[in-house]
């Protein structure tokens, strides 16, 4: 099994679509044998579900996450998991064991919401101001 986390320094990048680097699991036999950090290259959104595609993906842990991005994800055939915060490798630690907390409905329901000025954590995108990233 092949698990991919959004990553940013040990931490759970919550916003999908905009995370510059994946911290990449694989798993065999409830353990994981290997682990490494990569980066999304300036990939976002869409884009992001066929580098995880790319690399044969199995599942995602990651904070909020959009519309679109859950869409590509599925069709992709990339279990989500959305809604986590916290320390990345123990999220998958959880995950292996079956006890992750996640969301299965988290939404980042920003997108689209062109006359927002509050800040996008309210809702569960991380911390950043929603005109850092021109979701206007």
């Amino acid at each position: 099994m092949r698990i991919a986390v959004t990553y940013e320094n040990g931490m759970i990048f919550q916003h999908f679509g905009h995370t510059a680097q994946f911290k990449i699991y694989d798993v065999v036999n409830g353990e994981i044998v290997t682990s490494e950090v990569i980066d999304t290259n300036g990939s976002g959104h869409g884009a992001l579900a066929g580098l995880l595609s790319a690399l044969n993906i199995d599942a995602l842990i990651c904070g909020g996450i959009g519309g679109g991005a859950r869409n590509a994800l599925d069709s992709a055939g990339i279990k989500l998991y959305g809604g986590v915060a916290g320390f990345a490798d123990l999220a998958v630690q959880a995950l292996i064991a079956g006890n992750l907390d996640f969301n299965p409905d988290v939404q980042c329901n920003h997108h689209g919401d062109h006359h927002h000025e509050h800040n996008c954590s309210e809702h569960g995108c991380g911390s950043h101001s929603c005109g850092e990233h021109g979701c206007h």
